[in-house]
């Protein structure tokens, strides 16, 4: 059960753009059109991504089985624990964007899932995780422990370690 339930320590920042293109589509349809249900597969699949990483995202499945393996190129290898906090930052959105939905406060929460877009589009189309940076200011400051850095500042060693080109 552990295993089904663990973030990966490294992360393909292509896969991370397309589920992040899923979620502003998502996100902004919602906001858009107000169509309740859209809040479904955005709030589970932030939530599923967080607890697991892709295992049981559909969204994230999609990319990084089918494709991610079909792009052309070499493809970034990234840190794990900051895209965990991001989706992290996401499923509290997503969540607070459903709760004042069944709250009957529609307005608000088209609003909310508004905002989640702006971040998520960011990371989509230019690759700058609003919520990675956030990470990196917390460690900075020390809220996140050292250790989780030390864990996640180094992929290049580890990926020559396991004969992964960059």
């Amino acid at each position: 059960m552990t295993k089904l339930l663990n973030f990966p320590s490294e992360v393909n920042d292509t896969s991370a753009r397309i589920v992040a293109s899923g979620a502003v589509v998502m996100a902004v349809s919602y906001a858009v059109t107000g169509w309740a249900w859209l809040l479904i597969p955005l709030t589970y699949g932030f939530i599923a991504r967080v607890a697991s990483g892709p295992t049981f995202s559909p969204l994230a499945r999609l990319a990084t089985q089918v494709i991610t393996p079909r792009l052309p190129g070499t493809h970034r290898i990234v840190p794990g624990p900051p895209k965990r906090f991001a989706q992290g930052i996401g499923a509290l959105f997503s969540v607070a964007a459903s709760v004042l939905f069944l709250l009957d406060l529609t307005a608000a929460s088209r609003w909310v899932a508004a905002a989640l877009s702006g971040p998520a589009f960011l990371e989509a189309a230019f690759g700058f995780c609003v919520g990675c940076k956030m990470f990196a200011g917390l460690m900075r400051i020390g809220v996140i422990p050292e250790s989780v850095c030390l864990e996640c500042s180094d992929i290049s060693s580890r990926l020559r370690a396991q004969g992964v080109q960059q």
